[in-house]
């Protein structure tokens, strides 16, 4: 009798201890929500902050306090930290075999938010994928597509990857390639494409617009322009631009041919 009510008493003293570090646990993981968000919404706030470092900082925060409640836990079963830190040392060679591509991650994270090739917000393309940053933290780079496709990288393949910043600068050049016809005037084509990077707004004086004969094709004598933006009005004036001027060469005479041939019989 007096052995199993001390079986009795064992068992409830692990699901005691059982209990406790559940509640612990659950509290360390909430804490640790809080104060990522906290840093987060601070950085937000504060306009002399960077947000990229704001989002990596509140990361960090929340994995060292996860840490800090795994501790807690296993103290409750009777495991001392400095168990625990001799425990991890001796595996931690075998942990670092298992977890390389972790390790190499958070690494990379490091190196990212370090040299910062891409902020939050920015538009980018990390190795053939492109998409707007939303998120940077210890071991995943978080992209939105434009048409809102979620893409999760780890930061270990991100800076492996050619990186291409289409927001690293205020102002971007925007290239038009427009075909007229051989025997359509190409200087008063290109007064038109001119006249219509003048009217509008978004198309920058200096450096001032520029349009130029770049090639003489099968079928088209090619007209190319160079126009420079503000880097946020890119595709609108892009999508603008090409309408004016189809607009504009209809009203001028100008016409955009199609690709033909042309058969010449000569006689034997």
């Amino acid at each position: 009798m007096e052995a199993l009510l001390d079986q009795l008493g064992g068992l409830s003293s692990v699901a005691l201890s059982a209990g406790k570090a559940l509640i612990v646990l659950i509290i360390g993981w909430m804490i640790a929500g809080m104060v990522s968000r906290i840093i987060r919404r601070k950085v937000l706030a504060n306009e002399n902050l960077d947000d990229t470092i704001g989002s990596f900082v509140a990361s960090i925060a929340r994995w060292v306090i996860l840490l800090i409640t795994l501790i807690a836990v296993l103290g409750l079963f009777g495991i001392e930290a400095t168990s625990l830190v001799a425990v991890m040392g001796a595996a931690t060679l075998a942990i670092g075999l298992a977890l390389q591509g972790t390790l190499s991650d958070l690494a990379a994270g490091f190196m990212l938010i370090l040299f910062r090739p891409y902020k939050l917000g920015q538009y980018v393309d990390i190795g053939g994928t492109a998409g707007t940053v939303k998120d940077i933290n210890l071991f995943i780079t978080e992209l939105v597509t434009p048409d809102n496709v979620q893409v999760i990288m780890p930061n270990g393949q991100a800076w492996g990857s050619v990186i291409t910043n289409f927001s690293a600068h205020d102002t971007r050049r925007v290239d038009f390639l427009f075909g007229i016809d051989y025997g359509d005037d190409a200087n008063k084509a290109m007064d038109i494409i001119l006249e219509q990077a003048k009217a509008d707004d978004r198309v920058h004086q200096d450096p001032a617009p520029w349009v130029r004969v770049t090639n003489l094709g099968d079928s088209s004598v090619d007209l190319t322009a160079r126009l420079w933006c503000d880097a946020a009005e890119y595709w609108e004036l892009k999508f603008a631009m090409t309408k004016a001027v189809k607009e504009a060469f209809d009203a001028g005479g100008i016409s955009i041919p199609y690709p033909h041939t042309v058969e010449i019989k000569k006689d034997a």
